[in-house]
């Protein structure tokens, strides 16, 4: 399937430590500088030449950006439970940025984070009917 795509990138400093293993220096605190690029899909524009208004995004990963910014993920109410994993944290901020963008003719968010120059993890969450407002997760 043809698709356009339009996305944003944002990078913050947060800090979290591993869970569940012997995990080395990772189950101490540290900090990453994460970049985190949300993306939106669809294969129609709207009647305007957008496949949503991209001052929305920009926004939206904003607030979040502005949240996660110098905090400790393993203390936020989102990751209890979890180990703060980049494919989690992914996750995460897919589910968040799904309940918030509502453009018709987008039928996939993805959200990837990087905590390093080369190392990231993503999440992709699809909108199987152009007429249903909610994405799957």
């Amino acid at each position: 399937m043809n698709m356009y795509t339009v996305a944003v990138k944002r990078h913050f400093v947060a800090q979290h430590y591993l869970l569940g293993d012997d995990w080395g220096e990772e189950n101490r605190k540290h900090s990453h500088h994460y970049l985190v690029e949300l993306q939106v899909k669809g294969s129609k524009l709207d009647k305007h030449g957008y496949l949503l208004d991209i001052m929305d995004i920009q926004s939206y990963l904003d607030e979040q950006v502005h949240y996660y910014k110098d905090k400790t993920l393993n203390d936020l109410p989102e990751f209890m439970g979890l180990n703060p994993s980049i494919e989690c944290f992914a996750f995460i901020l897919c589910k968040k940025f799904s309940q918030k963008i509502n453009a018709p003719a987008a039928n996939i968010i993805a959200v990837k984070i990087w905590e390093s120059d080369n190392v990231w993890a993503s999440y992709t969450s699809v909108k199987y009917d152009d007429h249903d407002a909610k994405f799957e997760l």
